[in-house]
């Protein structure tokens, strides 16, 4: 078939998109029409004729032209589409909107989504102060409470219930007759802020004693997580069979031993307990700076793009959330948040949004900065991987040796390396200063 150069109008708007609109020869639609009957009539029986053999005047008095014609643009358009991309040299990050906007002749429409256009600001100039790290005497403390509470005992208790005590109890629940909490031995403890199921449930059961049987009714708050639950009295029964108290260990030697590996004082704990609270805070502090220059770049660059690239991270965090929840079905989780599929894409879509600009600006900074990552870098971040994975080690081997992995990585290794730069930059340290020579941003390009 004789290729036609095709006539084609093509239009840049807005939201990093471009219109193409595409008249169809009629030797190239005659064509397509051809194909669209044999196809139909492998297809269509009609009456008095077997598969494929009806002749095609009758054939299109059965179907009618509308139908053939539909057929043939089916085939066609998605062929011409391809075509006039490369003939206007489109390059195009996703699937088009395809519209016929004519059948006399044969006009369609393509709302082409293009590559963003990033420009950046002056990122040389930012300067962001990084949080300092401090660990107290406090911050220890604290810490070796919480330990005392993780291996604390809860032993019988010969008292009335108090608050922090832990009461093993059988509670029901009822709202307008209808039961609505029903267990059997439950263990609640007693906290004066607590409030579950209702606020001031702890109050209700504090002074009751082993075997001692309880009513009351509390209301429900007007802005409670229930709607049907909303301003409403629930009367409460509530039966204590036992009271339990919670014994908090001595920190002492023997302790110190007990809750960490390698270690024989309270004073070594102490250390240890110092070292992995500064550890973690300046993992804290370094990427809470990063955000900040992040931020600060992102204000003062411009970015255009598609809408596609927003639905396809909706799409991703969807599945994020999913899997925060193990994996739960996409159907029980609307019905457990009582939302629908639009309100839940509309309540990510500015998270979408904000991680699509993030990642634009990122990817234009490590290209104009020339950041790189090479295979010895890669390797080297694997060994490091291998040798923190213990006894899985040899899985972990497996699992790099799949390019799909090594790419990861590498995406991975260059994201950091870009917010490294930026950091030197921000903070005024390192080789990377803004004293130090760097090619100048070009003022706008598009991203890859």
């Amino acid at each position: 078939m004789r290729r036609f150069s095709l006539k084609v109008t093509s239009e840049r708007i807005e939201g990093c998109q471009v219109a193409l609109t595409v008249e169809i020869e009629p030797e190239e639609m005659s064509k397509a029409v051809e194909g669209a009957y044999r196809r139909l009539a492998n297809r269509v029986t009609v009456p008095g004729f077997r598969k494929g053999k009806a002749p095609r005047a009758m054939l299109e008095r059965h179907l009618g032209k509308e139908t053939v014609d539909a057929e043939a643009l089916d085939h066609l358009v998605p062929e011409l589409y391809d075509r006039a991309i490369q003939q206007e040299a489109i390059d195009a990050i996703g699937q088009p909107d395809l519209k016929i906007v004519q059948l006399d002749p044969p006009i369609f429409k393509a709302t082409v989504p293009v590559r963003p256009v990033i420009e950046l600001g002056d990122y040389r100039s930012i300067r962001v102060t990084p949080d300092k790290v401090e660990i107290t005497e406090e911050n220890i403390q604290e810490a070796l409470e919480r330990l005392r509470r993780l291996y604390s005992t809860w032993e019988p208790a010969d008292h009335e219930a108090r608050m922090d005590d832990m009461v093993i109890a059988d509670i029901t629940g009822e709202v307008e007759g209808k039961e609505i909490i029903h267990v059997k031995g439950s263990q609640y403890k007693l906290t004066a802020d607590s409030t579950v199921p209702v606020i001031g449930f702890a109050q209700q059961i504090e002074g009751m004693q082993p075997g001692q049987t309880k009513e009351f009714t509390l209301r429900f708050p007007d802005d409670y997580q229930t709607p049907e639950l909303r301003g409403k009295d629930c009367t409460f029964k509530v039966t204590v069979s036992e009271i339990k108290e919670q014994h908090l260990p001595e920190v002492n030697d023997a302790f110190a031993k007990s809750v960490s590996e390698g270690v024989e004082t309270v004073e070594q704990l102490k250390e240890r307990i110092r070292e992995n609270m500064r550890a973690a805070a300046e993992r804290d502090a370094r990427e809470n700076l990063e955000a900040r220059i992040m931020e600060e770049i992102v204000k003062i660059s411009k970015v255009e793009f598609p809408a596609v690239l927003t639905e396809n991270e909706i799409v991703h965090l969807a599945e994020e959330r999913l899997r925060s929840y193990g994996g739960m079905k996409f159907d029980d989780y609307l019905r457990i948040r009582k939302i629908t599929a639009e309100q839940f894409k509309e309540e990510l879509r500015p998270i979408a949004e904000k991680r699509v600009i993030g990642s634009l600006v990122l990817n234009k900074l490590h290209e104009v900065e020339g950041i790189q990552v090479s295979e010895a870098d890669i390797d080297a971040e694997i060994e490091r991987i291998i040798k923190e994975s213990g006894e899985h080690s040899e899985r972990v081997k497996e699992i790099f040796k799949s390019p799909v992995a090594r790419d990861s990585l590498r995406g991975r290794l260059l994201t950091q390396k870009t917010l490294d730069r930026l950091v030197e930059i921000a903070t005024g340290s390192g080789s990377a200063s803004p004293s130090a020579p760097a090619e100048e941003p070009p003022p706008a390009a598009e991203g890859t």
